[in-house]
Formats: C-alpha cells, structure tokens, sequence
C-alpha cells in the first residue's frame, strides 16, 4: 500500500483512554488521513476481534495502534496474540504508550511490535507524533498490497 492508494487506511485503535481516542481522531482528520478506525477499548475486545479476523482469513486491518495499559487484557497480551497468529504476524503493530520504561520497551520488541512511541499528552505534540507515524507508515514503508479484504499471496 503506498499514500497515494485511493482506499482509506484501516486502523484498528486499541486504546482505553477517551481523550486518546479523541486526539487520536482529531490528528487522522487534522493530517487528512483518510481511514477507516475501529476502536476497542480493551484487550479482550481486541483479542475477541482479531481472532474472529485470523479465523476467517480475512485481512481487514493495516496497521493497529495499541495501548499497554489497558482493562482486562494488556496490550502485551494483544501484541503476543497478534505476532503468534500465522494471518495476522504481518500486521504492523505500533505501540502508544505513556510508558517510557526500558522494561516495557523491551518486552514489547521481544514480542516482535513494530515501533514503540511515547505518547504525547497535548494535541501539538500527539499532532507531532502521528505526523511521524503517517510519514513512515504510509509514505516510507512498503506494506503487503491486499487483494479484496486478503493481502495478495506472495506463494503461488
């Protein structure tokens, strides 16, 4: 997928906090990122949603913001289900936490997340950060193309 695809970028926001949710709604707008955003609100949703994805086969998301602290299940426990699961492993996972800790930091690489960003608390710097996000994610990085709702094969 490249930023000049005519197709929203479908984002699953996996984010307990309401301020969050919105900042992060007001920077997609703000940075006229055109997407289609799911938002859950906590980690057994996530698991819930994204094992109903891997079971169908059925590629629907692009990239996932995740949050570490977050009800029920962490966002460690939604990053290891994601990177063990054979359909969804090559689903970029960014996480966005408050958290600068080394061990967190650690624990999210050794579990195979994608980036890990510290979140800002006020809109001019989460402005900021998603503006690095949407610089790397969608003009820099190459990610699979999808066929439909399926990423297109690379194995014939």
């Amino acid at each position: 997928m490249n930023l000049h695809s005519n197709r929203p970028f479908n984002i699953l926001l996996v984010e307990d906090s309401e301020p969050d949710i919105e900042l992060t709604k007001i920077a997609l707008e703000e940075l006229e990122i055109k997407n289609d955003l799911t938002v859950l609100e906590d980690g057994e949703k996530a698991i819930n949603y994204l094992n109903d994805i891997a079971e169908s086969k059925t590629i629907k998301l692009d990239i996932i913001l995740l949050d570490l602290n977050l009800p029920i299940k962490s966002g460690f426990d939604v990053l290891e289900f994601v990177k063990t699961q054979e359909t969804l492993r090559s689903i970029p996972v960014i996480i966005l936490s408050t958290s600068d800790s080394e061990k967190d930091i650690r624990t999210c690489y050794e579990l195979l997340a994608n980036s890990y960003l510290t979140k800002a608390v006020d809109l001019s710097g989460f402005l900021k950060l998603m503006e690095k996000i949407k610089d790397y994610w969608l003009s820099t990085v190459k990610l699979p193309t999808r066929v439909g709702n399926n990423y297109e094969s690379i194995i014939d």
